[in-house]
């Protein structure tokens, strides 16, 4: 019958190399040592020890259980601290976000990962309402999102703000609006939504709506827009993660604008759901070093109204 004790007590006398000496850190008995090894050995119907008077080398069969031992109990331990809400530094999260968000915020999570290795994190690029419906469903714990997720299961709470960039070709030398119309729009799921907004602050008393823009050009990857604007071909507007992370940085330029205009995004979890502490870590420590980044302090730009 298989007995995970037999198990640790011959992972501890292999690494011991003593009968005494694991009897002592076990508690046990010598006689008691003895029996759970010859225990195993009958479970395992061969011999793990080639004994040599007092002292003992592993037989093929007894390299191999110790190496089954140590992943079994590796594999416990990790099992045990899955299941503790509390532990800040340790168990599964199951979180996903657009990839505006995602193009920063997924390499913070490995860095994260590599820094708390008793983390596991499973992590997926996906759209708004995408995101709401997994979350509802159960699948994933935690949901960032651009929009508020109308949903009689979840809540959403505004939860940090990312400035929206106008983004121009590098050798782009117009300021005004007309000189924008004429560039053109290079449109992704999101961008007119997002350039309408940018748009409609520092253009008031021109801005008519996105439809006057010539269209460029179109991708549903947010990642890759920028290299439509990089070869000249028209402007686009993303949120700062976005022109951050690009490898088109060199070759496009930020267009200043008079009014910053946000993204806010959104967490979006379970309303009977709390969430544990390693979740509330990860994304206090990503808010934290986003903010000290885009302003030098920790207060966010005024969530009302959002």
């Amino acid at each position: 019958m298989f007995n995970a004790q037999y198990f640790r007590t011959f992972m501890m006398l292999v690494e011991t190399g003593s009968f005494t000496q694991t009897a002592r850190k076990l508690e046990m008995t010598q006689p008691g040592v003895s029996q759970h090894v010859r225990k195993l050995e009958e479970y395992v119907a061969r011999s793990l020890l080639n004994r040599h008077g007092r002292r003992f080398t592993l037989t093929e069969a007894g390299r191999r259980t110790y190496d089954y031992a140590v992943k079994l109990f590796a594999e416990h331990e990790q099992f045990r601290h899955s299941l503790d809400d509390d532990s800040a530094d340790s168990g599964e999260c199951r979180i996903a976000s657009p990839g505006s968000v995602g193009l920063m915020f997924y390499p913070f999570l490995l860095g994260y990962q590599q820094m708390y290795p008793g983390l596991t994190v499973n992590y997926s690029f996906a759209f708004n309402r995408d995101i709401a419906q997994e979350v509802a469903a159960g699948r994933l714990d935690v949901g960032i999102a651009t929009d508020v997720a109308k949903h009689a299961e979840l809540e959403c709470q505004a939860w940090h703000q990312e400035p929206l960039c106008v983004v121009v070709p590098a050798d782009f030398a117009g300021t005004t609006f007309g000189e924008l119309l004429a560039l053109g729009f290079v449109n992704y799921n999101d961008g007119e939504a997002n350039a309408s907004l940018v748009l409609k602050q520092n253009f008031a008393d021109e801005f008519r709506g996105m439809s006057r823009f010539p269209r460029r050009g179109f991708t549903n990857e947010v990642g890759q827009v920028l290299d439509a604007v990089a070869r000249g071909l028209g402007f686009t507007v993303v949120p700062r993660p976005v022109l951050e992370t690009s490898p088109w940085q060199r070759q496009v330029k930020e267009l200043s604008l008079p009014q910053p205009v946000y993204e806010t995004l959104y967490l979006v979890a379970r309303r009977d759901v709390a969430l544990p502490k390693r979740y509330r870590q990860l994304l206090d420590t990503f808010r934290q070093q986003r903010l000290n980044s885009l302003y030098g302090y920790s207060e966010l730009p005024s969530l009302e109204g959002t």
